[in-house]
């Protein structure tokens, strides 16, 4: 059953009208139904090929205005790391201890960093982080010997994301208390992140839509040209 403000939401969203980046950034805020503040989510659709090692699209930014939410960061590493990324703010330092905690189901985190010499200790837990994408990698700078920088980066609105199977990237860019500019500019600065990444052996258009919803609204259809341009 539709509820009645999900109704009014509706209404204001023209299901078959695409918005500009300006207009659905102001949209989102108006269709939004919730009593908490709710994460704006990014929907984008791509042209490639998940299947194909080159087009399993991945990769990090940091959004000029953060996400809105702190997250909780816990940083494996051997004890002569443990006072710099305690120092740079992680909620969790160690190394032993929570790979055993983790083995026993705990996974109250956001997102691990890990330096490269203690990641095949690290190893035996892919059948619990793989899943949740915890799982600390290269790519997204979660495996690093400067756990400092990657604490502040994460910290201060750096996301990581990634294509799923069926060639869309989710990521939340921010939240619906922050202003429409700024809503603007984070997506922005995220498909500029994506575009960077087309991979030389995607043919035809790469990024094929743009969706933007605040949770349990309605998602608005984004004009991919007042993006891309």
């Amino acid at each position: 059953m539709i509820t009645k403000k999900r109704k009014l939401a509706n209404a204001k969203v023209d299901a078959n009208k695409a918005y500009t980046l300006k207009e659905a950034s102001s949209l989102v805020k108006e269709i939004n139904t919730t009593k908490f503040d709710s994460s704006v989510d990014l929907h984008v659709r791509l042209g490639v090929d998940p299947k194909k090692a080159d087009q399993a699209i991945r990769g990090t930014v940091s959004l000029p205005h953060g996400t809105g939410k702190t997250k909780k960061v816990l940083v494996l590493c051997t004890p002569d790391k443990e006072a710099e990324a305690t120092a740079a703010g992680a909620d969790f330092v160690g190394l032993d201890e929570f790979i055993t905690k983790i083995e026993s189901g705990w996974t109250d985190i956001d997102v691990i960093v890990a330096t490269p010499s203690v990641m095949p200790k690290i190893g035996k837990l892919g059948k619990v982080l793989g899943p949740r994408n915890l799982m600390p990698n290269p790519k997204t700078g979660t495996v690093t010997n400067d756990v400092a920088g990657a604490v502040n980066d994460l910290k201060g609105g750096k996301i990581a994301f990634k294509v799923d199977k069926v060639g869309i990237i989710h990521a939340s860019i921010g939240r619906v208390s922050f202003a429409p500019e700024k809503i603007a500019e984070n997506c922005q600065e995220f498909i500029n992140a994506i575009v960077k990444l087309k991979p030389a052996t995607s043919k035809g258009t790469y990024v094929r839509g743009i969706s933007m919803a605040s949770s349990m609204s309605p998602g608005i259809a984004v004009d991919t040209k007042s993006v891309l341009n």
